[in-house]
Formats: structure tokens, C-alpha cells, sequence
């Protein structure tokens, strides 16, 4: 079962996005529970290209929120880079 853990820079980005959007209370769970699933099956998410390329995402507790992460087979380990607004510009592209 892989671990999962957030970066500093994903945590920022939550935060951000947090009070940016005005998200409940329950948002850092909300999104604990969109990552579950990548303790068992770490390559869930689809691939990203371009300055993305070696990344995953997934779509977080609402169809906008994208969760990026990288997946380390060989410590067995997940590692959310970072989580943006899908529909900004600057978001991470899947191609």
C-alpha cells in the first residue's frame, strides 16, 4: 500500500485555494478522501504531458480541483505536488 503525503507547496495551494474560493470547512478532508484511493492503486490518474510529463492527476472533491502528484514505485510513496483551479489558465495540462 503506497503512502501518500502532501508537499509544502500542495499544502500552500489548498490553503490558497481555500480561501480564495471560499471552500467548507471540511475541504482538507474532503480532499484526504479523493486521495485514498491512491494508496491502492498509485497510477490512477492520468499521465500529464509537457512540463507536466512524469506526473498524474486527479480530479479532487469538486470537477474542478486537480490534484497532482508524482508516484515513487521504488519507496512505494505518493507525493502531491501540487492542486489548482482546472479552469485557470496557469493549470497543469493533460495535453
Amino acid at each position: 500500500m503506497a503512502r501518500v503525503r502532501l508537499s509544502r507547496i500542495a499544502v500552500e495551494d489548498l490553503d490558497a485555494l481555500i480561501t480564495s474560493h471560499g471552500l467548507p470547512a471540511d475541504t482538507r478532508d474532503r480532499v484526504a478522501r479523493s486521495l485514498r484511493s491512491l494508496e491502492t492503486f498509485p497510477l490512477l490518474g492520468r499521465e500529464l504531458e509537457g512540463a507536466w510529463q512524469g506526473m498524474r492527476f486527479l480530479i479532487g472533491p469538486w470537477p474542478w480541483m486537480l490534484i497532482v502528484y508524482v508516484h515513487d514505485p521504488e519507496a512505494d510513496s505518493v507525493t502531491v505536488v501540487s492542486i489548482h483551479d482546472g479552469r485557470a489558465s496557469t493549470a497543469a495540462s493533460g495535453g
